[in-house]
């Protein structure tokens, strides 16, 4: 599988779709990789776009090096490999810790951002929200995968998905039993330092924002402050959907997206 290293630290990457075409990096949700968190986006959007997925620092198929993390030095893997690729300019999105990293990308490096999706992600991380991601880590501390598994699964999915899917929840216990707990604990510790609301004015790209109509975890408060901050910035809600919105309705979000990346190559 390919890796390149980038300061040091080998991250995994696939690339999907033509060659020639505008590049799109998929920024992943924290505890998945870059083969499950955008399984249902991957085929439509290669269709039109190279596709860029990988998985970060502390992520699947990267190194996890044990040191803590930061959104900066996300950012600044993701440009290492963007360099290594040779890719001057892509559109960036990132579905909730992938949309942190995305933020922290189009903050630290603007004229590389063609534009940015951000999905069911947070500029901040509000009292409520710090206390859910404290409770998950007490079972990951621990390496508790099992307890773990219940900590995170309600907040992810909304209850209707949960009842309807349950292989994607057998195949997602059996993840977690393979997680590098260690390396999920420096993710979650890095998530709680986000703190972007003062800075959204900043960025310039255009941004397009999507969010579950019934996510639990990150609520649509969040999405809100996002869209009142970044200027022009358009906003989706996806009725029914809970954190999980690219899985849950992902031909909704497909059809949003793709939408708005037309819209930026007129």
């Amino acid at each position: 599988m390919p890796k390149l290293s980038v300061d040091g630290v080998r991250l995994y990457y696939e690339l999907h779709g033509p060659p020639g075409a505008p590049v799109l990096v998929l920024n992943n949700g924290i505890i998945m990789n870059a083969t499950t968190s955008w399984a249902f986006q991957t085929p439509a959007l290669a269709k039109h776009y190279r596709v860029l997925q990988y998985d970060c620092r502390g992520q699947g198929q990267s190194d996890h090096p044990d040191i803590a993390y930061t959104m900066d030095a996300h950012a600044a893997d993701l440009a290492g490999l963007l360099d290594a690729l040779h890719v001057e300019r892509a559109h960036i999105a990132g579905i909730s810790y992938g949309g942190e990293v995305a933020q922290a990308f189009a903050l630290q490096y603007p004229a590389r951002t063609r534009s940015l999706i951000l999905a069911d992600t947070v500029s901040e991380v509000g009292p409520e929200l710090r206390i859910v991601i404290e409770s998950w880590l007490e079972p990951a501390r621990r390496a508790d995968a099992a307890g773990f598994f219940a900590a995170t699964v309600p907040w992810n999915f909304s209850p209707a998905f949960i009842a309807a899917n349950p292989k994607l929840l057998t195949d997602a216990r059996a993840r977690y039993g393979q997680l590098d707990f260690p390396a999920v604990v420096r993710l979650c510790e890095c998530f709680l330092q986000v703190d972007f609301t003062g800075r959204l004015g900043e960025i310039k790209a255009p941004t397009c924002i999507l969010h579950g109509e019934l996510d639990q975890l990150k609520g649509r408060t969040y999405a809100r402050v996002l869209h009142k901050g970044i200027p022009h910035a358009e906003m989706h809600i996806l009725r029914g959907a809970g954190h999980a919105s690219c899985w849950e309705r992902a031909a909704e979000f497909n059809t949003i997206l793709l939408g708005f990346l037309a819209k930026q190559s007129v």
